[in-house]
């Protein structure tokens, strides 16, 4: 059934026949009805309760797993099973105990995103910089909280943040947690809502509580004098930029460049890399660096290789005998991961209403409710003195005429008359009244009662003390300055990434050609060796050597930098640049495809091109009589892949293939089995967009004979055209006369 409107204005209802013959009342609603009762809720719940970190640092997600643990009192004491927590959370989260799992692994000591995880782990919990490394099942692993966490949840208990029922209303959570420092520039976070995303990098504590405190003490000091940079647990090297972390501080949006460390093993001829940009992993990395030894541009490196093992990140490098190792490194730093940059939009819930704001105005906004926070937890503890004070002034009149007081209890007839006798003798309320009825016989003495009236006085001087505190905002301010102190210097640690001014970089070499153009004669036998030769080497040297039964396929005149396609037996087709092969000589065999091009067992090439700019087309001819026509361009990848499957179609063998350059067409000749020709021109055969087509039938066959081989007209031998011309396709052909006949090209079954 469908939800109705209490309104239905600008809406209609229709009655179609339903399911199994009921019939279902359906509601067509206009799109900016739809869009502003159901997508605009959906949109403000993710805004809001999910992907935008507030004030305290946290998402809704962190934080409710923090309190858990806290109610949990992980605080102190051991370790408890990961799976305990996750199923705990769920009273909280309805989320799914494999996203709480996940919130909890990021938190995580173990898993090393954040420079103060909250949480400390037992276990495998994967590696920030790993994309591979899984982390161990909530089964294996054990947690508790850090002890930052009492920063964390400092006062929590003393009415400094509002609660809110959970899901169902059976438990209440805390709707921030009151953390004692600036954790939302400490802890680095990201999220994506809807229409809107944020992004935040971690800065180091003690440089934070040192910013924090500079900000509350003087509003326009210079951040950037205290907050030197931002920080990651990853390490590496930060390109200091001061314009461009002016630029985030003040409007919270911008980016900076982060390096990775490395160091050069001069006994080994290898770099090692030690620590990497926070935005990348190290098999991202690696893949990168494979990709361009493959493709012949960085013939520097002899191998790359992961040694990461407990001690740490370890990637190496074998270097080539006389690679100037500061050269290459600046080349990787262009060329891949190894320097990245993190784009910063610090977008913060304030209020409920997400905000882009500056390192400053964050600050300002966290003292601000941190203010709050202090003077909740001072009002609070000045209630409970208040209260206490009271039942001391309800006492202090009592024991000024004991005996009147125990007589008027023993002469009580019930214990339920007790306290309203008291209350009318005394003058009393009726909590003054409880608090004496309840005291032990052996209590009224003298030291007790010079006790009781010591504290009441402490008590009045702690409540004036209390008020004053409330009531002053420069008080409230030192407390904070006081709290960021302790802080900063319990958990304050050195910086993880160093500061890389950029006086101090080194001079970058310029970018070298990646690809040396010059002319070359490219050369592929039947068997698949390749040759590369200079017009020069090939004019000075005698014939092309093959080995026996091996002979000539293809020959291409055109520079190193062009890209050649293989199309293999497999229905495969291979990308691969002529700079990648070494310069030859014609005295040798040259360099075996297959294995250069690591095909699988039993592949071999059938036929190869130029691909040039990628326009035109490529006609194949397979075995059934039928043709496809594909855009060379179906090869062109912005990725680089050197393989591509699924090159053409495998219904039926391949016989041939043509390349038609654009705009140009051509008459072909389709010779059969059966000793029959087809001439017909190209332009009949459709454009297919996808490279697997089966495409057209061009040829029909009688049963047991296939196509042959196909050649231009201009290369075949027939005299009488008209004979063999097809009005239209398919068509059978004619049988060949013998002054048509003459010498055939290879086909592919012969190369």
């Amino acid at each position: 059934m469908a939800r109705k409107k209490s309104s239905d204005q600008g809406q209609k209802r229709v009655n179609p026949e339903g399911i199994m013959g009921l019939h279902a009342e359906v509601l067509e609603q206009p799109i900016t009805d739809t869009l502003e009762l159901n997508y605009m809720p959906y949109a403000m719940s993710v805004i809001i309760s999910r992907a935008i970190p507030e004030i305290d640092g946290f998402k809704p997600s962190h934080r409710k797993l923090l309190y858990t643990m806290y109610q949990m009192k992980l605080l102190s004491g051991g370790r408890t099973k990961s799976a305990n927590v996750v199923g705990a959370t769920m009273k909280l989260n309805p989320h799914g105990d494999s996203a709480i799992y996940e919130t909890m692994v990021r938190l995580s000591r173990g898993y090393g995103a954040l420079l103060h995880p909250p949480v400390d782990s037992k276990g495998n919990f994967g590696k920030v910089y790993s994309r591979d490394m899984a982390y161990a099942a909530s089964r294996y692993t054990e947690v508790k909280l850090d002890p930052v966490c009492e920063e964390l949840f400092r006062d929590i208990d003393k009415d400094v943040v509002d609660f809110v029922p959970n899901y169902d209303g059976t438990l209440t959570e805390p709707v921030l947690l009151p953390t004692t420092f600036p954790n939302i520039l400490v802890s680095a976070n990201m999220g994506i809502a809807v229409g809107m995303a944020s992004n935040l990098c971690g800065f180091n504590l003690t440089e934070v509580c040192t910013a924090a405190i500079a900000r509350i003490k003087d509003p326009q000091a210079d951040l950037l004098e205290t907050l030197l940079a931002p920080d990651f647990p990853t390490g590496g090297q930060l390109l200091y930029d001061r314009r461009e972390l002016e630029t985030i501080y003040r409007t919270g949006r911008g980016s900076f460049k982060v390096r990775a460390k490395w160091r050069y093993v001069k006994g080994e001829n290898l770099i090692e890399i030690y620590q990497i940009p926070y935005t990348t992993t190290a098999e991202a990395i690696l893949d990168k660096v494979a990709e361009l030894i493959k493709l012949g541009k960085l013939r520097e490196v002899a191998d790359m290789r992961d040694e990461t093992d407990l001690s740490g990140l370890k990637l190496a490098i074998d270097l080539k005998r006389g690679t100037d190792p500061e050269k290459l490194m600046q080349k990787l730093f262009r060329s891949t991961p190894l320097q990245d940059s993190f784009a910063c939009n610090f977008n913060i819930l304030v209020d409920g209403m997400p905000k882009v704001m500056g390192v400053g105005e964050i600050l300002d906004r966290w003292t601000s409710w941190r203010a709050d926070c202090v003077k909740r937890s001072a009002q609070f503890t000045l209630k409970q003195k208040k209260e206490k004070l009271h039942l001391l002034q309800g006492l202090g009149a009592i024991l000024l005429d004991i005996d009147r007081a125990i007589a008027i209890i023993r002469g009580t007839e019930t214990d339920a008359l007790v306290v309203p006798n008291l209350m009318e003798a005394f003058s009393l309320d009726k909590a003054q009244a409880d608090y004496v009825a309840d005291i032990r016989l052996r209590n009224i003495n003298k030291e007790y009662i010079l006790r009781r009236t010591a504290e009441t006085e402490q008590l009045e001087k702690d409540i004036a003390d209390l008020t004053d505190f409330i009531s002053k905002p420069a008080r409230i301010r030192r407390e904070i300055i006081k709290q960021l102190e302790g802080v900063k210097k319990k958990y304050g640690t050195a910086r993880s990434t160093e500061i890389l001014p950029q006086d101090q970089l080194a001079e970058e070499a310029p970018e070298e050609e990646e690809v040396p153009a010059y002319p070359v004669h490219l050369f592929l036998s039947q068997e698949g060796y390749f040759k590369k030769i200079s017009p020069q080497s090939l004019r000075m040297s005698g014939e092309q050597k093959y080995k026996e039964g091996d002979g000539p396929a293809f020959h291409w005149e055109t520079t190193s930098a062009a890209e050649l396609l293989f199309f293999t037996n497999q229905q495969q087709c291979y990308k691969v640049f002529a700079h990648t092969f070494e310069d030859s000589k014609a005295s040798v065999l040259g360099e075996y495809l297959p294995a250069k091009l690591e095909m699988e067992p039993g592949e071999s090439i059938l036929w190869a091109c130029l691909a040039g700019d990628y326009t035109g087309h490529l006609l194949f001819f397979f075995e059934n009589g039928k043709a496809a026509r594909v855009p060379l361009a179906s090869y062109q990848t912005v990725t680089r892949r050197k393989k591509l499957t699924g090159a053409y179609s495998d219904k039926s063998p391949l016989k041939d293939v043509v390349a038609l350059a654009e705009g140009k067409e051509e008459e072909m000749v389709l010779y059969s089995t059966e000793g029959r020709a087809l001439l017909f021109q190209t332009d009949g055969i459709p454009v297919k967009a996808t490279r697997s087509t089966q495409g057209v039938q061009v040829m029909t066959l009688k049963k047991s004979y296939t196509v042959d081989h196909v050649a231009l007209l201009a290369q075949t031998t027939i005299v009488n055209k008209a004979r063999y011309r097809a009005r239209s396709l398919p068509a059978a052909g004619a049988l060949l006369k013998a002054e048509d006949q003459g010498d055939t090209q290879i086909s592919l079954q012969e190369f």
